[in-house]
């Protein structure tokens, strides 16, 4: 008797709990569509038709018809990229949260994507490095080096002139930002000993010097 007892209590706790954040959405969105209201009173002025979050949108969902719904919105309190009605939303991918109540705009779906040359007959393979073992953070697209793992009794060379076809401080005006990444393009075959090898040792990108840029002899001399 005790036990179902408990058991009532306990659900009619959670019944309340449900029923008090239930409330509170409601509160909080009436508070919403009074504020709005308030402003268009106030203010006045044109109204435009825009996307709205009909619910909360977590980052990485994809919009659709059950997420998303027009209403008039002042014209001079509007963003600049806010999405208006005759704009297509639905198949938009969230890039960070959108809450209930929201105007859509464009700075919530920015994919940047990052395009990739790789030359044909060769396999893009990300792997970790800091910048100690890149050259001190030096390497760039474009950059062709040799890698070495280096493990607790021995340092192998894995492969030489490897192109560099991105890194995480890739533009020029980063050159010298740390790096935890480098992607390079290298042959299928040598993709399995590339990928164990950084599981299991430190790999290390050294950046020949070109035969062109050898000093000469009189140079060495000197």
């Amino acid at each position: 008797m005790r036990r179902n007892k408990s058991v009532f209590v306990g659900l009619l706790c959670g019944v309340v709990c449900v029923c008090c954040v239930f409330i509170y959405t409601q509160v909080l969105k009436d508070q919403i569509e009074e504020e709005r209201g308030e402003a268009l009173a106030r203010y006045g002025g044109e109204q435009i038709e825009v996307y709205v979050a009909k619910r909360d949108v977590a980052a990485g969902e994809t919009l659709d018809s059950a997420c998303v719904e027009t209403r008039m919105w002042l014209a001079d309190l509007l963003p600049h990229d806010a999405f208006v009605s005759d704009e297509n939303v639905i198949g938009l991918r969230a890039s960070s949260d959108i809450y209930a109540g929201e105007v859509l705009v464009e700075k919530r779906f920015s994919q940047e994507v990052q395009t990739l040359s790789i030359p044909q007959g060769l396999t893009a393979l990300s792997v970790p490095a800091q910048s100690v073992q890149a050259v001190g953070g030096a390497l760039m697209p474009g950059s062709r080096v040799d890698v070495y793992a280096t493990g607790a009794t021995a340092t192998t060379l894995l492969a030489k002139d490897v192109l560099v076809v991105a890194t995480d401080a890739a533009s020029e005006s980063q050159a010298n930002a740390a790096i935890s990444w480098i992607t390079l393009a290298v042959k299928p075959a040598s993709v399995q000993e590339l990928v164990a090898a950084a599981a299991s040792a430190e790999l290390y990108f050294a950046l020949p010097t070109t035969q062109g840029e050898l000093p000469s002899s009189r140079e060495e001399d000197q």
